[in-house]
């Protein structure tokens, strides 16, 4: 007499299995690019990707904060206080929004609004504070560099490498 073999489980694939399962496929695929970081948003970058907006704005933004004294200058790792040449790239960023004013992405332009905002911002209470500093005799006008880099910040290295 042949041995019962048990019974196996039968899999049965209908449509509404098959939808599902393509329901949550596509699910997964949206989640896993949500999580991916788009063009100027942190994350790991490309080296390789082409320069765009988010770009020059960030590079204007440093050069700002550099001269505002917030970013240590790269050669010396000293700050530098240039107000006159912060207010510069500030004003530039200034013209780019205005030149791009309805030609950005929603996140482009909010990203653009915010960093002015703050960039000016903290020049204001900067330049207040450089203010009080000159009235209090703590530093002189002239320890202040200029549009050309006219003197050092007091304990810091001239704007030109000095």
């Amino acid at each position: 007499m042949a041995e019962q073999q048990p019974e196996q489980p039968k899999i049965i694939i209908d449509s509404d299995w098959k939808a599902q399962a393509q329901a949550e496929k596509e699910r997964l695929k949206q989640a896993e690019q949500q999580k991916q970081p788009g063009p100027g948003e942190p994350g790991e970058e490309d080296p390789n990707r082409p320069i765009d907006f988010d770009d020059i704005v960030r590079m204007l933004a440093s050069q700002a904060l550099m001269y505002l004294g917030a970013i240590p200058d790269p050669e010396s790792g000293r700050a530098i206080l240039a107000p006159e040449m912060a207010k510069a790239h500030i004003d530039m960023l200034g013209v780019l929004e205005a030149k791009t004013k309805g030609n950005l992405s929603e996140r482009e332009d909010k990203t653009l609004r915010s960093i002015l905002n703050e960039l000016r911002m903290q020049f204001a209470e900067i330049s207040k504070a450089i203010e009080k500093a000159i009235a209090e005799g703590k530093i002189k006008p002239s320890d202040i560099a200029g549009p050309r880099g006219a003197g050092p910040m007091p304990g810091g290295p001239s704007p030109m490498g000095g």
